[in-house]
């Protein structure tokens, strides 16, 4: 039974919340609203944050909808349970909603807010009102406008107030500067509660701006003192220079000096072919004094065939061709339609959509692996969207996505997609009969003729909606050529379609990207309102010109490599050292576990092992990621040194999968790892042979730099380095010391 207090609580709220009456403070006008001021505040307190009240368990007992998506509830919580509680018309200051966050009882998140302030006084006043809910009279927000959306500030300056107005659905707009919540995404930018940013060193940054259900995001560029700056540059080559230029001339940082030769050379090769040049590629290169030589270089590069083996690689690892769930026959042929793609020029958007609309044998339709390798229709719609239009809708599946405009409702009609994919398994000899995961055999993808699924918000089947483009639904399934085409060929027509930006920013992004290091937008496949490029300007440059080259991926990479933005030095200058998004130098990059293996094998020239392939068969030209008898076998010594240095396992449709962190094993296996031992020990290579060759010292020396740096040694090296295997008892044992320090050199290890 409750007490005789409570009782007199619940008939308070029962009176002026159930009946409509109201219980006013003073004379004030109407009282503030629950789901425009209150479910504001609360959200500027951070009550409903995942790691507060949001949590799917609640604290503390309190449990409210994450981020306020569900004021209605967050409603009935407050002002029903708890006994009535959290709520006290009939003497305000004594509702926990105002005792816990302002301290007057204990509280495990802490102090939110004062009892002179202003998110006290609302809660206060509303709480005194009866706690009304809104009815028919609160407005609805229908947007949220913020000033400044970007903004670059000079030193000394070092603040920048920013500003939210609220549209409602009634035609009325007011301040809300107060009620929003303000969050920077860097840790030298605070913000207060008023909205006023301020800077403690320089550099860029975004603060999210959000009230309520809306969220805007504002670049601020803090720019250092540097009263004597001049901007220089080289003259810009295209559009990616003059984006890049106009905002380092901005923000008074100049760009590093172009490349040497050798550098670019090296540098171009492990980009487009993951592979290092050769020692005659890389002389001939060197001694050229041709003008356009690097353009040529270029050219020939994204004609080889070697250039076909690493794009392929890169689809291989998102696409998910491995054996477990595709079998032996399967990686194959999904592997080689992937190259033939490649090979052949094929349109990005082309494929994607021969992807997304393929069914049929797995071994005779090659794209129907890929649903062949996604079994579940959310985990089939989590990954296009991922994968094709840098959308991650993981979070969403249980509720609204915190940092975008993303709904439920979207997650669960987009997965509806993917609904009616079904299997006929032909055979499955498998060889673990308790893993349900392994498939041996031939599959046939088809689509059946009904089923959907439910959207748990609401009990009610999905419906159909293309993320964030649902004005060319009509528009797609006309130039699908059929009537009433099925759900795989409408989305395919609509993702492969030129005029959706989304699939053409996000796979332009992801180009840029493998060449730079680093998206305009990073991650690179998390396009989100509140992650915003670094450059406006250049990823919407990169988007146009892929549109207008078909989504030729080639003609993409080749304007990109000809900027002088791509060719710039990785050395830093006096005012680019401590930036790191704008593109005034080259990032240094480990190289990744294949291009390790390669180059290692390459600069030693004897093969290295690998389970189910051919002798002298390279890293990337790997189909799967356990080969031929690989998964019952124990791994040869290249499979082994792959899954160390990060080769990814391709069980996610994601970059994010591949680890290219250096650990304290990666170390030792360089230094005393059998692969780099073996190797160095193997009798026939490059060491025996010229020795065998009668080569001078001094000469094998320079062609050990030759074939790991794309460079001769400078005249020290050469001179220390010669006298040091001079000084040797063997001169095989010295030389291979030289070809070891060369291989844990950084200069071998990054691509600079």
């Amino acid at each position: 039974m409750l007490h005789f207090c409570n009782r007199v609580r619940l008939l308070g709220l029962v009176l002026a919340g159930t009946l409509g009456l109201s219980i006013p403070t003073s004379a004030q006008e109407s009282p503030p609203s629950f789901r425009n001021e209150v479910m504001a505040v609360l959200s500027k307190s951070g009550c409903n944050q995942g790691t507060c009240h949001g949590n799917a368990h609640g604290k503390g007992g309190l449990k409210l909808s994450l981020r306020g998506q569900d004021p209605d509830d967050d409603y009935l919580t407050l002002t029903r349970q708890s006994a009535a509680r959290r709520v006290t018309p009939l003497n305000p200051a004594d509702s926990l909603l105002l005792q816990k966050p302002s301290m007057v009882v204990p509280h495990e998140g802490g102090r939110r807010f004062s009892e002179t302030s202003k998110a006290y006084q609302i809660l206060r006043a509303w709480i005194a009102a009866g706690a009304p809910g809104d009815g028919e009279q609160a407005s609805a927000l229908v947007a949220l406008k913020v000033s400044p959306t970007h903004k670059t500030v000079y030193a000394p300056d070092r603040s920048v107030q920013i500003t939210a107005e609220a549209t409602f659905a009634d035609g009325t707009s007011r301040d809300v500067t107060s009620l929003a919540v303000f969050e920077s995404s860097a840790t030298f930018v605070s913000v207060s509660a008023e909205g006023v940013a301020t800077a403690h060193e320089a550099g860029m940054t975004t603060v999210v701006v959000r009230y309520l259900n809306q969220q805007v995001p504002v670049r601020i560029e803090f720019v250092p003192e540097r009263p004597n700056f001049v901007f220089a540059a080289p003259k810009p080559k295209n559009f990616i220079d003059e984006a890049v230029f106009a905002q380092l001339k901005r923000l008074k940082i100049n760009p590093s000096e172009l490349c040497e030769d050798t550098t670019f050379l090296r540098r171009a090769y492990l980009d487009l072919t993951g592979l290092l040049p050769t020692i005659e590629q890389a002389q001939a290169f060197a001694n050229s004094t041709d003008a356009d030589k690097r353009s040529k270089l270029i050219d020939q590069l994204l004609a080889s065939e070697e250039f076909n083996d690493f794009q392929t690689l890169r689809w291989a690892d998102l696409l998910r061709v491995e054996e477990k769930t595709l079998d032996k026959k399967g990686v194959e042929v999904y592997h080689n339609w992937i190259r033939s793609s490649v090979a052949e020029g094929k349109p990005l958007n082309q494929f994607a959509a021969e992807i997304i609309g393929a069914r049929g044998s797995t071994y005779e339709v090659p794209p129907a692996n890929f649903y062949r390798a996604i079994r579940k229709p959310a985990e089939r719609g989590e990954a296009v969207a991922q994968l094709f239009l840098g959308v991650r809708l993981q979070c969403v599946k249980c509720h609204n996505h915190p940092f975008d405009h993303w709904t439920q409702n979207d997650y669960y009609d987009w997965s509806n997609f993917f609904a009616r994919i079904d299997y006929k398994i032909v055979e499955n000899k498998r060889r673990d009969k308790s893993d349900k995961h392994e498939f041996n055999g031939e599959q046939i993808v088809q689509i059946k003729d009904e089923g959907d699924i439910k959207n748990p918000t609401n009990g009610k089947v999905a419906g159909l909606r293309f993320l964030g483009d649902e004005s060319l639904v009509d528009a797609e399934v006309l130039a699908a050529g059929d009537p009433e085409p099925d759900r795989l060929q409408r989305l395919a027509a609509w993702l492969g379609n030129k005029s959706n930006e989304r699939f053409a920013v996000t796979q332009a992004n992801r180009i840029w990207a493998q060449l730079m290091g680093q998206g305009v937008i990073d991650p690179i496949d998390d396009f989100r309102s509140t992650n915003p490029p670094s450059n406006s300007e250049l990823l919407n440059g990169l988007r146009d010109e892929f549109v207008a080259a078909d989504f030729d991926v080639r003609h993409l990479m080749r304007v990109i490599m000809n900027s002088n933005v791509y060719q710039f030095s990785s050395i830093p200058n006096d005012t680019n050292a401590n930036d790191t998004v704008s593109f005034a130098r080259t990032s240094l990059r480990r190289l990744t576990a294949e291009q390790t293996l390669d180059a290692v094998v390459q600069v030693l020239d004897v093969p290295a092992k690998f389970g189910g392939h051919d002798a002298g068969t390279r890293a990337v030209q790997l189909k799967g990621v356990r080969n031929g008898g690989h998964r019952y076998s124990p791994p040869e010594i290249g499979d082994r040194f792959l899954r160390l240095f990060g080769k990814p396992n391709r069980l996610q449709t994601c970059e994010c999968e591949r680890t290219n962190e250096t650990t304290l094993a990666q170390t030792f296996e360089m230094v005393s790892g059998e692969l780099v031992s073996q190797l160095l020990q193997q009798s026939n290579n490059r060491i025996d042979q010229m020795i065998a060759a009668g080569r001078p010292h001094a000469e094998i020396i320079d062609q050990l730099y030759w074939a790991a740096l794309s460079r001769p040694p400078t005249p020290d090296e050469a001179k220390s380095l010669s006298a040091y295997v001079a000084g040797q008892s063997h001169q095989k044992r010295g030389l291979e010391d030289v070809a070891w320090s060369l291989l844990n050199s950084n200069e071998f290890l990054l691509r600079r």
